[in-house]
């Protein structure tokens, strides 16, 4: 990774690469929605199909020459059936956001009613926050989590779709460390003639191998993006039974995008075929044991958990408890100055901003894809419980930092 053809047109940039490898051998990356992919997708993404506009899909383009687009998207959408066992799949979304843009356009009109999780409990800005477009052109209501136990309560969820009578309801979060039962939203959705989109962004690869439950062939339409837990290019996917495919192909193009981005989703194919060998299925148990030990170590060190633990990729901490003076922003960045890069994270019942938070959000996909095991994310959650422990103490600080340098030695990335 030398950059050497941008370095002789732009070395500013060409520098700004370098760091950024540098950054990402340096520190553990454990923002929950980040991964490492490897050297074949970062190829294929920075492939020749950059080049290409191929508005449209395979065998219906809107311009020639798409032979090869051709091969490549229809690969990817397989490969994604094989994975997921969904009937129809789109792999064109640029993101997760735009794959929910397009089942909104797809299935809503403007003002119609949505149902889904509260930011601050966990949902996501396209599932119908005011700042989002969602929020702008739909009527939008929230259902939470039981602040108490941190988790969903569906006998709340169903008597609040019962009384905002939604046009779709959204499940599949960015902040809910806990395995969703896909089938009692489903359950919510036909009793109030509702659709349900499932979102899976975050666990599309822990859902590709089991697991995670599945909602594809439960939910009526599943969106995700492609480069958290499944690694592959990044990216967005909708998922749906094949009898909505041409009303989603319409949402994708014309509907809220142009030609597709064919160099991502070269990268998606490779990810996908990455995903389809059996070690991936060890990777994904393994991101999940690593994140339960993680957690279990910052739970003996004194850190409250939401829901009191993790079923999946990610652990939620709520530092009212234990370190009620420190919002999560304070946390974040201390843990950052020792190459510890997280993110400050709403909790149930939150009372800050959510720009400084009471809780951090840490994952574990990039860890593991480094080689991470649970020890060694037991020692991670040490490093965290110092450095948020001893704020501004620079003794631990620099402590702390070298136990990071030597995780990172021991866990090499793009040698």
């Amino acid at each position: 990774m030398n950059y050497e053809a941008v370095r002789e047109v732009d070395p500013a940039v060409a520098d700004a690469l370098a760091g950024e490898v540098d950054r990402q051998r340096d520190t553990l990356a454990m923002i929950a929605s980040e991964n490492h992919v490897s050297e074949a997708v970062l190829e294929a993404q920075s492939s020749v199909l950059t080049n290409k506009y191929a508005e449209g899909y395979p065998g219906e383009r809107y311009y020639g020459g798409c032979e090869y687009a051709d091969e490549v998207e229809q690969l990817a959408i397989d490969r994604a059936k094989e994975l997921w066992g969904a009937e129809y799949v789109n792999v064109q979304p640029h993101s997760g956001s735009q794959a929910n843009m397009a089942v909104y356009t797809a299935v809503l009109d403007p003002g119609d009613r949505i149902l889904s999780l509260d930011l601050t409990h966990g949902g996501h800005l396209s599932h119908g926050h005011p700042a989002n477009f969602a929020g702008q052109v739909y009527d939008v209501e929230n259902y939470e989590v039981d602040p108490e136990a941190g988790r969903l309560d569906f006998e709340s969820i169903h008597e609040r779709a019962e009384r905002f009578d939604p046009d779709l309801i959204v499940s599949g979060f960015s902040a809910y460390p806990r395995e969703v039962d896909w089938a009692s939203f489903q359950a919510i959705a036909e009793a109030v003639d509702a659709y349900h989109m499932a979102d899976i962004a975050h666990i599309t690869g822990l859902v590709a191998v089991g697991v995670h439950d599945s909602p594809v062939g439960i939910a009526d339409f599943v969106t995700g993006s492609t480069h958290k837990t499944i690694r592959s290019g990044r990216g967005g996917i909708i998922m749906a039974d094949a009898e909505y495919g041409d009303d989603i192909d319409g949402a994708i193009i014309p509907g809220t995008q142009g030609g597709p981005l064919m160099h991502n989703i070269a990268g998606k194919a490779v990810g996908f075929e990455e995903a389809l060998q059996p070690e991936f299925e060890e990777y994904a148990r393994q991101t999940v044991d690593n994140a339960q030990a993680l957690g279990d170590h910052l739970e003996k060190h004194g850190f409250s958990l939401v829901s009191g633990g993790t079923d999946t990729h990610l652990v939620l901490v709520d530092l009212r408890d234990s370190h009620p003076d420190v919002t999560g922003k304070e946390a974040e960045e201390a843990l950052e100055a020792v190459g510890i890069v997280l993110n400050a994270n709403t909790v149930p019942g939150e009372t800050r901003s959510p720009f400084v938070a009471s809780g951090i959000r840490a994952g574990t996909p990039a860890l593991t894809t480094r080689g991470f095991d649970a020890d060694a994310c037991e020692t991670v959650g040490h490093c965290i419980a110092e450095v948020v422990d001893n704020l501004g103490d620079e003794a631990v600080m620099a402590e702390m930092s070298d136990i990071v340098d030597e995780l990172c030695a021991d866990h090499p990335l793009y040698e």
